[in-house]
């Protein structure tokens, strides 16, 4: 069983979500199939099946949340060295073909939100970062092209 890297806010995250879908929006979509049956036929019943597919995506996500919290591998930065990069470390990074300095903070796939600077451990940018230290550079490929970075600091 493959472990999931994610922090704790991340996994807390998971737990709300499938605490919402399994609480309310199960019920919900049960109410709705109900309703759109006492509407008769059920062949072209199109409140009816989008109910059912509604019902079929929330026991996906059900399932998915449940895989999820069970594999997941919950890493408190605050107990990780910030000599090199590492998973929930953030970085600040000069551009050096811009001299733009941008900081990310590296979490788990489903933590990642890019406009806040949360990248995640398996993106381009934080495999090319990950293990190395203040004052190396790294190289990125990126859909643009190639970016070069010099690993300005490294904190929690």
């Amino acid at each position: 069983m493959n472990r999931i890297p994610m922090t704790k806010t991340g996994l807390e995250s998971l737990k709300t979500e499938l605490q919402q879908l399994k609480t309310q929006d199960r019920h919900q979509v049960k109410e709705e199939i109900a309703v759109a049956r006492a509407h008769g036929d059920l062949k072209e019943n199109a409140e009816y099946h989008a109910a059912r597919e509604k019902q079929s995506f929330i026991e996906g996500r059900i399932s998915e949340l449940e895989d999820k919290i069970a594999r997941a591998d919950v890493i408190d930065p605050a107990n990780l060295s910030t000599d090199k990069v590492v998973f929930g470390c953030r970085v600040t990074l000069l551009n050096l073909e811009t001299d733009q300095e941008v900081s990310y903070t590296i979490v788990g796939e489903d933590e990642a939100d890019y406009r806040n600077n949360l990248i995640a451990i398996t993106s381009p940018v934080a495999q090319s970062l990950i293990g190395k230290a203040v004052g190396d550079e790294a190289l990125v490929n990126a859909p643009k092209g190639t970016i070069e970075y010099e690993i300005l600091d490294i904190g929690v």
